[in-house]
């Protein structure tokens, strides 16, 4: 009687994972796109990384200190992967106070307004990219040319990104090496398709994520402008550039995955990255704006709790009503 039996529920058998881990694991994969904004940009892109951080911190803290009178979780790193991938979706050298205001609706609004990690509907950084290029779209559309940003001083100039020049020109056949590498204008993280790419490989060599949603959203861009492409072989329709090109792959690898606004199951994955892929190149190809994966992402985190439940497997004897 000495050995007593301790009933309690499970899980019983702990993982190792924490929310601590997983985060700093996605902090890790985002080292190769920052280095590459580091080369392109000098310090522009250490400085606009180095702020959005902070603000979106700081703003956790003061809100959840002050406001919610709660113990501040700032540490658990989901505050600054929210400021990593808010700086890596705005152009270099966007005014301070833009981007503040975009950390503040992304960590204020976004996020604790719904009751903090793992309670918002939306991603935040994804939600605080569409506020501010709603809001500001002159300045979020402003592009530092990589030939102007790797001289000594970076001065922003009007130039077009790959998809805007396309909706232009649709003739227009960009060098897909300079895509691939990360030197053509764009947002400070979403250029370099090489360093996106070692930064999967790492989520999934940990398994931070799995290969569902990122592939099932580049397997769609593939395959719908692959059959466009085939009907009309101009470069608008090749699915190299709309792969290569904009925030897809950052969105795809590091956004879509988030835990919190992305479906549980392996099914629910498939589904609601196949519809990010085919709403994101609608967007770019007959939308009004040349880029369309943040508002493909935001607007499939709405219909997450939906696929939860068509595809969540019902429990062992529980009655399906119909009708």
């Amino acid at each position: 009687m000495e050995n007593k039996l301790i009933v309690s529920p499970s899980p019983h058998v702990h993982s190792g994972d924490t929310i601590q881990k997983n985060m700093y694991a996605v902090l890790i994969a985002l080292i190769p796109a920052f280095l590459m904004a580091l080369y392109v940009f000098r310090l522009d892109a250490l400085i606009t990384t180095a702020l959005s951080v902070l603000f979106c911190v700081g703003f956790e803290y003061l809100i959840v200190r002050f406001l919610l009178k709660k113990e501040p979780t700032v540490l658990d790193g989901s505050a600054i992967i929210t400021g990593v991938l808010l700086a890596f979706n705005v152009p270099t050298g966007l005014p301070v106070w833009i981007l503040a205001l975009g950390s503040l609706f992304a960590i204020g609004v976004v996020k604790l307004t719904f009751g903090g990690l793992g309670n918002n509907i939306f991603n935040p950084a994804i939600a605080g990219r569409i506020f501010l290029l709603i809001s500001f779209p002159a300045q979020m559309t402003t592009w530092a040319a990589p030939e102007t940003a790797l001289s000594a001083t970076t001065d922003a100039v009007s130039s077009a990104t790959v998809l805007g020049l396309l909706k232009i020109s649709p003739e227009t056949m960009p060098a897909l090496k300079n895509m691939f590498l990360g030197v053509e204008p764009g947002s400070l993280g979403e250029m370099s398709v090489v360093a996106l790419l070692l930064g999967l490989i790492y989520l999934l060599w940990k398994r931070v994520i799995t290969w569902h949603i990122p592939i099932s959203i580049l397997a769609t861009v593939a395959l719908f402008t692959g059959i466009l492409y085939l009907v009309n072989p101009v470069p608008l329709y090749n699915p190299l550039i709309h792969l290569f090109s904009g925030g897809l792959m950052l969105g795809a690898i590091f956004m879509a995955t988030d835990y919190v606004t992305s479906p549980l199951t392996r099914r629910g994955m498939l589904i609601y990255g196949a519809a990010i892929g085919f709403i994101t190149v609608a967007i770019r190809l007959w939308g009004a704006y040349p880029e369309g994966v943040s508002f493909a992402i935001l607007l499939m985190n709405a219909f997450t709790p939906l696929i939860n439940n068509y595809t969540t497997p019902k429990r062992f004897g529980e009655v399906v009503q119909h009708g």
